[in-house]
């Protein structure tokens, strides 16, 4: 036999057996502790799979007949003709299921499409011209950058269990006077079942000393409300309150009077940015920051807190990123505004989960009915994907007169947050693993705005029941001076 044929059967030989141990292994029953490792896997929200510690992405055969409205409005049409009755709207990036199509007189192609929506699935025609079948087309391309993959998010912590929230706002004062009895002596009268209380405020003041201060902003501490935070969270927490920490986190005049150099500052007179309030902003850029941020969480969820929610989590109000140009923002990695965003809020993710806590960041309630980020780093689906609950702010007195067709949003509470969270549900449908949609609504009367109503508990329930209508039963109510309406949130 010739050493070719020789060399041949060897190599026949050497892939046999190496077939049969690779075989063998993966046929043999799995151990105890191979059960064990599956069994103790968490729960995950979403229908991303992992391959390698990596999610896979929807397969073409998943995407197939799904397109997307390019359109900031697409009226959706009973009949395949241009000036058919309209049956609906839907906004730009919405997604729809193609399920036939028809070429009219004039040689134009319609879609007939479906999409669900909280009554149930709705079917209409639209003109193709107002699609696209790649939702990336629609984006500009700092949004194109952001990370829209499946995430890793814990459903359900088992010692943390989840709480349908209907919830009020306590500033840090209410939390450690008087008022906090008061309080929640109405939440054993009402459905409120959770307090939204402020542990890092408006001005940089904690609600409790904390060691994160210490570090980097001592100034913080001085202010700081209650002096047993331990005691505070027993008695919160024997009263069945859900316990939200409100971290109120670049909006810090506290931490940039001690770090000038981190403040948000005109290029020209060097002197620090401020809204109409006077406080001045840190740069969301800011790493340390982050730190200080994240490291108040963490002594908060320590205590007892529940919830982490991250409030003034964008950069601040630019009159529609006009003003960027003029402003210095201490942008030293080169990210784009809400790239900034939802990396913080996706590091703050995976520092915080460990310690199960659930994430959540209040946004503008508009940003679920624009296209972009508002110039001020917070978008939709960015952020949504990055935090387990999002809190658009529907204030009805936030939005500008004219917002969805009407005249004063203010005086239309249902109509304005019935909108609003349509389009944020419809936003949501565009990622794998949304956050759950909680809205802040307006239980104060907005005096400063023209056209202004009183508000009281018939404008709390219009808003509650516009929510609803659109399947959200979660909401947390605000009032600066924490006096509510309480006959609207009666058991």
């Amino acid at each position: 036999m010739d050493k070719k044929k020789i060399w041949l059967i060897v190599v026949m030989v050497v892939f046999a057996i190496g077939s049969i141990v690779i075989f063998g292994k993966n046929l043999a029953p799995a151990t105890k502790a191979d059960q064990a490792n599956n069994e103790q896997q968490p729960q995950e929200q979403g229908e991303g799979e992992e391959t390698n510690g990596e999610q896979t992405q929807p397969s073409a055969e998943e995407n197939s007949g799904v397109i997307y409205i390019s359109a900031s409005k697409l009226n959706i049409r009973k009949e395949a003709v241009k000036n058919g009755e309209i049956v609906d709207s839907l906004m730009k990036g919405s997604a729809v299921k193609v399920i036939e199509e028809k070429t009219d007189e004039s040689n134009s192609l319609w879609y007939k499409v479906s999409y669900d929506t909280p009554k149930g699935e709705m079917n209409g025609w639209i003109s193709s011209e107002y699609t696209v079948k790649d939702r990336t087309e629609l984006l500009s391309e700092s949004l194109r950058k952001l990370d829209y993959s499946p995430q890793q998010k814990t459903f359900e912590y088992p010692n943390n269990p989840r709480v349908a929230v209907k919830g009020i706002y306590l500033t840090k004062y209410s939390a450690s006077n008087s008022r906090l009895d008061q309080l929640i002596e109405m939440s054993k009268r009402t459905n409120i079942n959770t307090f939204v209380i402020d542990v890092k405020d408006d001005k940089g003041h904690m609600l409790f000393k904390t060691k994160a201060a210490e570090k980097y902003a001592p100034e913080a501490n001085a202010k700081a409300t209650v002096k047993d935070i331990e005691a505070l969270v027993k008695k919160l927490k024997e009263n069945d309150i859900y316990l939200i920490a409100r971290i109120v986190s670049f909006k810090d005049p506290t931490y940039t009077t001690l770090h000038p150099d981190r403040a948000i500052i005109y290029k020209d007179t060097k002197k620090p940015f401020t809204n109409s309030d006077g406080l001045i902003w840190a740069s969301a850029h800011d790493r340390d920051l982050w730190e200080y941020n994240i490291e108040v969480s963490k002594e908060a969820a320590a205590v007892g807190f529940n919830e982490i929610q991250f409030d003034y989590v964008r950069f601040p109000a630019s009159n529609g990123g006009k003003l960027d140009a003029s402003l210095d923002y201490r942008n030293m990695k080169g990210e784009n505004k809400p790239e900034t965003i939802q990396n913080f809020l996706k590091y703050a993710r995976e520092q915080l989960s460990p310690m199960e806590v659930y994430i959540s960041a209040d946004i503008y309630g508009l940003v679920g009915s624009v296209a972009d980020d508002m110039a001020l780093g917070q978008y939709w689906e960015a952020v949504s994907n990055a935090v387990d609950y999002v809190s658009p702010m529907m204030y009805p007195s936030h939005y500008a007169n004219g917002t969805y067709g009407l005249p004063v949003p203010d005086a239309y509470p249902y109509e304005t947050v019935y909108n609003s969270t349509k389009d944020s549900v419809a936003r949501n449908k565009n990622i794998k693993t949304p956050a759950a949609i909680r809205p802040w609504i307006q239980d104060f009367t907005a005096s400063w705005v023209k056209g202004y109503i009183k508000y009281g508990p018939k404008q709390v329930e219009d808003q509650i029941r516009a929510m609803e209508e659109n399947g959200v039963t979660e909401y947390l109510l605000w009032n600066a001076g924490n006096k509510y309406s309480e006959e609207a949130l009666k058991k």
